[in-house]
């Protein structure tokens, strides 16, 4: 008889059976291939479950799994029962549907598998990332759950998360990723991420290029779909922070003349505006918690009941591993899951706020679809010595390829392959004195995370 780990991953394997986008090297996007109607087709065939529960929709090139994880905290703090969809994982499969913070299991996984299985003759051509999704939306329905926070996996019109009916949609800062399949300037990609926007459904942006904005507000014009800014009708500002977490002030434009008031008064005034706690570093992250609160501000509007101690438990107890995360000081190891040049570009700009003028040796891996020169551009000024890796996902550009591009912006490097190794020698060159980063794709600094932790299982995993 075959245990639930076995069960398990025979779910898996009949999950990645199918077409995998997110495998292959090379493929067009395009409404043949990607369009919603097996997703719509497998839902009705399920009793369209995902019309069960209230919907944050969430889509965006950077933050959007920050953003996603910090409303979904708030949601629980209040004492909802709040799903979480995200991808792609980090360790485990079950990373990506999540109920206040658990994993789904591997039982019930192995169960909506089951439950799957017939269905996907009656739809074909279906994805792994489609049945995955499904899955997501039967569990949440099976659990209840109030509330259910939705990342989309690529672009948005055409995502398979997009056939939801949400109370709000959200976009996080859209920079220039998948350029082959989304489109070569920030307006195109911005069309597709816009592509979540429903008719009459608020929708907040974050800060964007004016030519990414501009796009953005025009698909919400045409739907009449209300626009809340951040920067604009939600204001923000970074306050102090450690390398355990930092924190955000945050206030309405209303607010202003207390604020200016309050910093006239180097903050000695009887009122403050609203101070969060987020235990996610970098100044990226602080956009991502001004994002995610003007979102449930937002939804507080439309009747969620959101009091201010969840606020502050929420956002200071969110969860989101590999992103500026510090594993140790004595040595410092840091991880980080840039993957294209505006994730690079923040990731420098934080290891100089975090770690001036240290010297870096960097871990670089990378998927071979990535500008992997851009990412170049940005980290290695600040870096003394390369060295490549691979992970073994199937789009991992080979490390000896990465070898030549470090040598052209005058840095040393050399490939040492596994991770695993790459980790070992990085460590041993940076000795006490420099800070090893791991960064290129978040199946690099999953890797790394899993080794650091399986050889210090007593470690305090910082941040």
């Amino acid at each position: 008889m075959m245990t639930v780990n076995e069960k398990y991953e025979e779910s898996l394997e009949f999950l990645y059976s199918f077409i995998d986008y997110s495998l292959k090297r090379n493929f067009r996007y395009s409404a043949e291939k990607f369009n919603l109607d097996r997703m719509r087709d497998l839902m009705r065939l399920l009793g369209d479950p995902q019309m069960d529960y209230k919907i944050l929709h969430i889509a965006g090139t950077k933050g959007k799994g920050s953003v996603s994880a910090m409303c979904a905290s708030v949601l629980a703090a209040q004492g909802y029962q709040v799903g979480l969809y995200s991808s792609p994982h980090m360790i485990e499969f079950t990373e990506r549907i999540q109920i206040n913070g658990q994993e789904i299991s591997k039982a019930d996984l192995v169960k909506i598998v089951e439950m799957l299985k017939p269905l996907t003759e009656q739809v074909p051509e279906i994805t792994t990332f489609e049945l995955t999704t499904a899955l997501a939306f039967v569990y949440f329905s099976q659990s209840k759950v109030d509330y259910a926070v939705i990342e989309v996996g690529l672009g948005g019109r055409l995502d398979a998360t997009n056939i939801v009916d949400p109370i709000i949609s959200v976009i996080t800062s859209i920079s220039y990723d998948h350029v082959n399949i989304l489109g070569h300037t920030l307006s195109e990609i911005a069309g597709e991420k816009g592509g979540i926007i429903k008719p009459n459904i608020p929708v907040v942006i974050a800060p964007q290029k004016a030519e990414a904005r501009l796009r953005l507000e025009a698909i919400a014009q045409e739907k009449n779909a209300p626009v809340i800014q951040v920067g604009r009708d939600y204001l923000y500002a970074a306050d102090a922070h450690t390398m355990e977490g930092q924190t955000l002030l945050v206030w309405t434009p209303d607010e202003q003349p207390l604020v200016d008031k309050f910093i006239e008064s180097g903050g000695r005034d009887i009122w403050s505006p609203l101070r969060l706690r987020i235990p996610l570093l970098g100044f990226h992250q602080v956009e991502n918690a001004a994002t995610a609160y003007a979102t449930l501000k937002t939804i507080e509007k439309f009747g969620v009941d959101l009091s201010q101690s969840a606020y502050q438990e929420g956002f200071a107890g969110v969860r989101w591993p590999g992103r500026m995360e510090i594993l140790s000081l004595h040595p410092t190891l840091v991880i980080d899951s840039a993957h294209n040049r505006y994730s690079a570009l923040k990731l420098r700009q934080a290891m100089d706020d975090y770690f001036p003028g240290l010297p870096i040796v960097l871990v670089f891996g990378a998927s071979e679809d990535k500008d992997i020169e851009g990412m170049f551009q940005e980290l290695l000024p600040r870096v003394w010595r390369v060295i490549t890796t691979q992970s073994d996902h199937p789009r991992s550009i080979e490390a000896d390829a990465l070898v030549p591009l470090a040598h052209r912006f005058g840095r040393s490097a050399e490939a040492i392959v596994p991770v695993e190794d790459a980790l070992a020698a990085a460590m041993e060159e940076a000795g006490g004195e420099s800070i090893v980063l791991v960064t290129g794709s978040i199946f690099v600094a999953a890797a790394a995370r899993a080794i650091y932790s399986s050889k210090t299982p007593r470690a305090k995993i910082i941040g």
